[in-house]
């Protein structure tokens, strides 16, 4: 059970929660929460987070990427722990689970809905349990071309986030854009800490990681830009709706049932209470020692430890945005 465990990679779950946690943070602030959506959500994301780390262990071991030359965070089937044949019924098992579940929440959060979100929600399923699959695996694996980053960006951010207020709210509210993306930077944080780590066996083994294509200094200095960049879309969002809390007029852009909406009122929050929109400030000093961390790292093994680092800081400042969404 142990090797399963591991395989599954449990540090990387606070990472895929977040991005469903923000949405639902988003949607609460909107009056739109449902703790059903809200289960069916987590549960999807998890079965989804585990095929793609199984399909990770066995895609790296059968293309050569993961040979005995690797041990800092070794695979179960590279290391004969689970046979190709278990893991491969494994990964079908979890594309299973996460399809139902999938399904079920789209019935749940779009039943009152159109036929067009129902189907649109469905393709979104379908693709993220396909790119779960193929980022490792197949004969043309998007992971070992450098598009990875490209894909954690709209599933762990735009897909992850605004999906889920969707599910929620059925409406599109742009202004969500913001975090979303912050979300989504993030994550391939999490992501390019993983390929920093892993730089000179993937380019001994042809894996063309965006870190194997700049180098370890420039990955340094892109992964500076990731995090920076996610954390001022956060700012700005922030700024927007603490500008529109202090106003004497609030408007809002949003799109919902095929027909886009402004909504104009008077605002009328609590000018106390506005300094919570800033709580997510707090991971500030937790972002920068990640940096500087992951600068200094001259092995894998002093640069693996930021990879949970990542993830939890990550999550931090998902809940912390939230706290300020909630109040």
């Amino acid at each position: 059970m142990k090797h399963w465990i591991s395989a599954a990679r449990p540090r990387t779950l606070p990472l895929a929660l977040s991005s469903i946690f923000m949405g639902s943070f988003l949607a609460a602030g909107a009056h739109a929460f449902s703790w059903t959506t809200f289960t069916l959500a987590v549960l999807t994301t998890i079965f989804l987070q585990v095929l793609s780390n199984f399909a990770n262990d066995y895609g790296d071991t059968v293309s050569g990427v993961d040979t005995a030359e690797r041990t800092v965070a070794t695979r179960a089937v590279q290391t004969g722990a689970i046979t190709r044949e278990q893991m491969t019924r494994a990964m079908i098992v979890m594309a299973v689970l996460s399809f139902i579940t999938g399904s079920w929440l789209i019935y749940e959060g779009l039943k009152d809905t159109s036929t067009q979100a129902i189907l649109t929600f469905f393709g979104l399923g379908i693709l993220a349990i396909i790119a779960s699959i193929t980022y490792t695996v197949g004969k043309r694996p998007y992971g070992y071309m450098g598009l990875g980053d490209i894909s954690v960006l709209i599933f762990f951010g735009w897909v992850g986030v605004l999906g889920t207020y969707y599910l929620y709210a059925h409406e599109f509210v742009w202004l969500n854009v913001l975090p979303a993306t912050s979300c989504g930077l993030f994550a391939v944080g999490v992501l390019n800490i993983n390929n920093i780590r892993d730089i000179e066996s993937d380019t001994k083994t042809g894996k063309n990681s965006i870190p194997v294509r700049l180098g370890k200094d420039k990955a340094v200095i892109y992964h500076w830009f990731l995090l920076g960049t996610g954390f001022l879309c956060t700012v700005i969002y922030a700024a927007i709706i603490t500008l529109k809390e202090r106003s004497e007029f609030n408007f809002n852009l949003s799109y919902k049932n095929s027909d886009l909406h402004l909504n104009v009122g008077t605002g009328d929050q609590n000018i106390n209470l506005l300094w919570f929109n800033w709580l997510f400030i707090v991971t500030i000093p937790l972002l920068i020692r990640i940096c500087k961390g992951v600068a200094r790292g001259k092995t894998p093994a002093q640069i693996d430890p930021f990879l949970k680092v990542m993830a939890l800081t990550t999550l931090l400042f998902v809940i912390t945005f939230g706290i300020g969404q909630l109040l």
